[in-house]
């Protein structure tokens, strides 16, 4: 006697999970342009290193002898593959099995995942498509009563943040709950023109507030990534799952790690003479920034976050000499680079990401300071703003200050913690102080100019004087400012940093491993 009849049986079951929601659902999956679960996981993970856990979860049909005629399965599959030669654990909606609602052993898959990752101390990768676990009313006719809504796993899901990288992505419809698991990640891609992230849908949006979206309108791709409740925009699920395993790319397995260190054929002297004029000297006049951070990055390196999304501050991944940095940047095409609400959200955001992760920072700034004015006054500018400097002071991680030109008034003062060493470099074209002359100077010398009886010839005269005093060499003088450097160094300079950060890093790991206190909110 063996027990091939049971093994025949656990072959039969196993067929079943591969069926999905039937062969009908699976075309029907395929005609709206997505892949189905599985196929999402295969085109995600290395090849061959997909090992599934509750593959038999579901709800099984018996006929009235007791056999077995057939299963629905969960419609979620979970699981544990490899990223770039390491391993994560995945959470992935089946929206063939009744659109992703709750069904069968779906909770308690999704709470499996998430202890997976918090205990095993694994990435966690969510693939979501649907209410991704969230309920239906239909699913009251078969209970036959209702319930007070629970949150199951929400412990985990939060401590998650402050252990492991978590990462998500919209790949259809997603309300309720599925929405929540997306946003409640360190990184969201959405794909554009399949994917919507809403609280609810357009039927109980109709309903409850009388307005008619569509699915597009109420909570398209390009949306959302402007409201900035998902981070990225993909223009496919391949680029999706090539930004997610991208992003992890940068951060350790766990906050219990040193974030990779990967090889370089990139100089650490590289000098680029494009940098030598690429700030104007007019400061009325932008230039590209993004331009800067291709310069001076290790090349290919740059990854951003949020970008359609508070634009005028840039958050990105890099790398300098193979060791991954968080990067903080001023857009000067956007408010001038001032700072605005979404702005400081969003930099706040990042830099406890970087914080948590223990990725040293790197801080190009020409900040001309907060954005005035009654649209930013609406917005709360200055509570937000309030909320990114309390960021940046409560950092924990080395972090190193570009000065390329403008550091004004209190969002300027932000640029690092002037309570502790406060490495900073500055270029020849930095440029700082409370006001800027040509906004400070009218409120200053507001008599002056009213007596004068040639006042535009007074206000150049006082406008070349005030220059003269605000040369970055002047301050280097009294020594307010460190270094002024030749801006083809600052790749030299930052690779050299980014050294000796990493080794503090290192030795913040080993002498106290695990997450902070201060946990991580997205």
């Amino acid at each position: 006697m063996t027990w091939e009849p049971e093994l025949e049986e656990l072959a039969r079951r196993r067929a079943f999970a591969r069926e999905l929601g039937g062969a009908d659902r699976v075309e029907r999956q395929h005609a709206t342009g997505r892949l189905t679960v599985r196929e999402r996981i295969d085109a995600l993970l290395d090849d061959g290193t997909w090992r599934e856990t509750g593959e038999l979860a579901g709800v099984g049909h018996y006929a009235a002898d007791g056999t077995l005629d057939g299963v629905t399965p969960a419609n979620m599959v979970t699981g544990q593959g490899a990223v770039d030669g390491r391993t994560v654990v995945v959470q992935g909606d089946d929206f063939t099995v009744r659109g992703g609602a709750a069904d069968a052993a779906i909770w308690q898959k999704m709470v499996w995942a998430e202890r997976a990752a918090h205990d095993l101390r694994q990435p966690l990768v969510r693939l979501v498509d649907g209410t991704g676990g969230g309920g239906s009313v239909k699913t009251l006719t078969s209970m036959g009563y209702s319930y007070v809504p629970p949150l199951p796993g929400a412990d985990l899901a939060i401590d998650n943040l402050a252990r492991v990288p978590v990462v998500a992505a919209a790949l259809g419809p997603c309300a309720g709950l599925g929405a929540a698991r997306v946003v409640l990640s360190h990184f969201s891609v959405i794909v554009d023109g399949l994917a919507q992230l809403f609280v609810a849908g357009p039927p109980v949006v109709a309903w409850a507030m009388n307005e008619t979206p569509d699915k597009e309108e109420l909570g398209g791709a390009k949306a959302q990534t402007r409201a900035g409740a998902i981070d990225n925009l993909a223009k496919t699920e391949e680029d999706a799952f090539a930004q997610l395993r991208r992003f992890l790319s940068y951060l350790p397995t766990s906050v219990f790690e040193a974030p990779p260190i990967t090889a370089t054929t990139d100089s650490a002297d590289r000098r680029e003479d494009e940098l030598l004029g690429i700030v104007p000297r007019d400061e009325r006049k932008t230039y590209k920034m993004r331009r800067v951070l291709e310069l001076v990055f290790d090349t290919g390196s740059v990854f951003e976050l949020g970008a359609r999304h508070g634009r005028s501050t840039i958050t990105a991944l890099a790398r300098l000499d193979g060791r991954p940095v968080g990067v903080l940047a001023s857009d000067p095409n956007h408010y001038g680079g001032g700072l605005t609400a979404e702005a400081s959200e969003k930099l706040a955001r990042f830099v406890d990401l970087c914080d948590t992760f223990r990725l040293p920072v790197v801080n190009l700034v020409d900040q001309p300071g907060f954005v005035v004015g009654t649209a930013s006054e609406r917005s709360g500018t200055m509570r937000r703003g309030a909320r990114a400097l309390c960021a940046v002071r409560q950092a924990q991680v080395p972090w190193c200050s570009i000065l390329v030109r403008k550091c004004y008034g209190i969002a300027g003062a932000g640029h690092g913690d002037g309570a502790k060493l406060n490495l900073r470099y500055a270029w020849p074209s930095g440029n700082w102080g409370s006001l800027p002359i040509s906004g400070g100077l009218e409120a200053a010398f507001k008599r002056d100019l009213a007596d004068a009886e040639d006042p535009a010839a007074l206000r150049a005269q006082i406008a070349a004087e005030l220059q003269a005093v605000m040369s970055p060499f002047r301050t280097a003088e009294r020594f307010s400012i460190e270094h002024i450097i030749d801006p083809r160094d600052t790749r030299a300079r930052l690779c050299e940093w980014a050294r000796q950060a990493h080794v503090i890093v290192a030795q913040d790991v080993t002498a106290s491993p695990g997450p902070h206190a201060r946990g991580y909110r997205p």
